[in-house]
């Protein structure tokens, strides 16, 4: 008989059995320690989303009709039928959101409405049309790499971004709008194209797996997983959430007819013997009509560069893993084989499915020293520009460890640590720079530092975009704003425009990224002042750095020395062995005692005392 099954992806399937009872208890399982871990929200916040996306498009609408009577106030059939359309893209997109989740939203319009007629009328018309005290925070960054409008709707935080489809003048009735037609791409320009990337790709994901609710659970899993393990983060070298998205998709295509169970535990399997740099695709490379580059290794050598490229799916391909280094490739290995070891015994009855979401051990077992980049400013708006900056660039210094030969993994933490300090001389300013958190304090926002622009009453501000590089992850089909920050390439953006304050008795804001050292088998010193100084040379060397705002500092730090709030309860702070602190207070020259090649002393592990500043 003539095989009719349909073929998911590029290769046909592993296995198309049917689950088995076993199987599908698994996944029942799977499912209540979800909820148990909070990933799913309540049918009344779920409610509450779809009605703010009902306001949304309601104000697009209008918005669209007020530019038609503006530009063509004759026309009475084009201001009759003017509409917009909004779609969402990322974790709402997928379905796999969760309590606190944003909402990432795209505004679509006909030709003739631009970019500068978005940031025109659509703060102004929230403003309007929304119920009284429903959007608050309303923030307008219109040079960003990927210019949006962000807020919140009813507490819900909403990232709004904009592109025209510059083929239609007048749009079909709501619903009959298909982003997936490559037609649509023509005529935009190349912060347009990235504008509706992130929708293309999104439903092109859900569009390629065989059980999209099959997929959802699984995903949802997948994230958890993630996130708990620390290896959540695009913008630090780690994948992002579309990344894990499309490799969860890719078992599904393997496995088309499994349970949810089973997708997660295939997953580990796969994954770990996955033949990197063979690509992650879902489907093969689709030609386009558009003149621009897709992802290919034998026609562009920077391709060929790429550790676990994972393949964006819609027109045009492109990588969606290009951030990710040797070490954190060597760190996501690791993770999928301890999670392979784990849902093995999840699928044995030895363990349960809470075992596979225990939290990280970054800094409470992992590493003996770490790297603390810090960044700091004397106000808040100057803050999040350099801020945004460093986060950015942590990768490169990364970059830079590896190739130490001392150095077998440079880990970065996938988030950095927000403080903020009130101090009373320069003395203490130095010391907050170089790491000091004694003079740390709870921020209430009630004195402000800085002002900011207001434009009809909503904030202008500019901002450090997450990703510097044409591939940043709005392309990639996700967010990019992990907190939107300012376009570092963007040269309308002025940190010296920022309102500057006193230095005495003064907030002063830190962000710190810690980077965890795994030291070279037989390795016996470290020396990394040429590559911390050749970092804080590149970050000073940026045109927005401000001396008089800036400061950068890269300082080691002992696991003994953490500071608390690393730590979460119930975490145990390492702690100077019992019997050692005991040896050193008998013998004051013990420290000068060799000590295992994976341990160095401090006086071995060096940095440059010099800082950006």
């Amino acid at each position: 008989m003539e095989n009719s099954e349909h073929t998911w992806g590029i290769t046909p399937p592993i296995s198309s059995a049917l689950p088995t009872p076993a199987e599908t208890h698994s996944t029942t399982l799977l499912l209540e320690e979800l909820r148990r871990q909070n990933t799913f929200e309540t049918a009344t916040e779920t409610k509450k989303r779809e009605r703010v996306l009902l306001d949304l498009q309601r104000i697009a609408d209008e918005f669209v009709r007020r530019v038609a009577k503006e530009k063509e106030p004759q026309n009475e059939v084009l201001i009759r039928d003017a509409r917009g359309e909004v779609f969402t893209y990322g974790s709402y997109c997928l379905g796999v959101y969760g309590p606190g989740s944003d909402i990432d939203t795209l505004v679509t319009a006909p030709r003739y409405v631009t970019r500068d007629d978005y940031f025109k009328y659509f703060p102004s018309l929230l403003q309007e049309m929304a119920p009284k005290g429903a959007v608050t925070d309303l923030t307008a960054v219109e040079d960003a790499f990927v210019p949006i409008i962000k807020f919140e709707y009813w507490g819900i935080s909403i990232d709004l971004i904009f592109s025209r489809i510059a083929t239609l003048k007048q749009f079909p009735p709501h619903g009959q709008l298909n982003l997936t037609n490559n037609e649509y791409l023509r005529g935009l320009d190349d912060r347009e194209l990235r504008s509706l990337n992130g929708t293309r790709v999104t439903r092109e994901i859900l569009n390629l797996v065989p059980e999209q609710s099959t997929f959802r659970l699984a995903l949802r899993a997948i994230k958890l997983w993630a996130q708990r393990r620390a290896i959540y983060a695009n913008i630090i070298g780690f994948p992002g959430g579309v990344v894990w998205a499309m490799m969860v998709a890719r078992v599904c295509q393997l496995y088309p007819k499994a349970a949810s169970s089973t997708i997660v535990t295939k997953f580990f399997q796969i994954m770990k013997s996955w033949h990197w740099p063979q690509p992650v695709q879902l489907k093969r490379m689709d030609d386009g009509p558009l003149n621009v580059r897709v992802w290919n290794p034998k026609i562009y050598k920077s391709d060929s560069y790429h550790l676990m490229p994972v393949i964006t799916p819609a027109y045009p391909q492109m990588c969606a893993t290009f951030n990710i280094t040797h070490s954190t490739k060597t760190i996501i290995q690791r993770e999928l084989e301890r999670g392979f070891d784990l849902t093995n015994k999840i699928r044995d009855g030895k363990l349960q499915w809470k075992d596979l979401f225990d939290k990280h051990t970054f800094f409470t077992a992992d590493h003996r020293y770490y790297l603390a980049v810090i960044a700091t400013s004397t106000t808040k708006e100057a803050h999040k520009i350099w801020s945004g900056f460093v986060e950015s660039k942590v990768r490169v210094l990364v970059g830079d460890l590896e190739r130490v030969s001392s150095i077998a993994i440079a880990r970065p933490f996938n988030k950095g640590y927000e403080r903020v300090h009130r101090v009373k001389n320069d003395q203490e300013t130095e010391e907050v720079q170089n790491g000091s958190l004694a003079y740390r304090i709870q921020d209430d926002d009630s004195d402000d530092d800085s002002k900011v622009n207001k434009e009809n009453g909503v904030e202008v501000k500019t901002e450090v975009k997450t990703e510097p590089n044409s591939e940043a992850k709005v392309e990639n089909g996700e967010s990019t704003n992990t907190d939107v920050k300012s376009d570092p390439e963007n040269q309308n953006a002025k940190i010296e425009n920022i309102p500057q304050t006193p230095s005495l008795g003064s907030k002063v804001y830190t962000t710190t990224h810690y980077v965890g050292l795994e030291l070279a088998e037989g390795a016996k010193s470290l020396d990394l002042s040429y590559q911390v100084n050749a970092f804080k040379t590149m970050c000073a060397q940026w045109e927005k750095y401000q001396s008089n705002l800036n400061f950068l500092s890269i300082q080691t730090v002992k696991n003994t020395n953490l500071p608390d709030d690393v730590f979460e309860p119930g975490e145990v702070k390492p702690t100077r062995p019992l019997k050692r602190a005991a040896a050193m207070k008998r013998n004051a020259s013990s420290e000068g005692n060799a000590r295992p090649a994976k341990r160095p002393q401090p006086s071995t592990l060096q940095t440059s005392a010099a800082a950006a500043g």
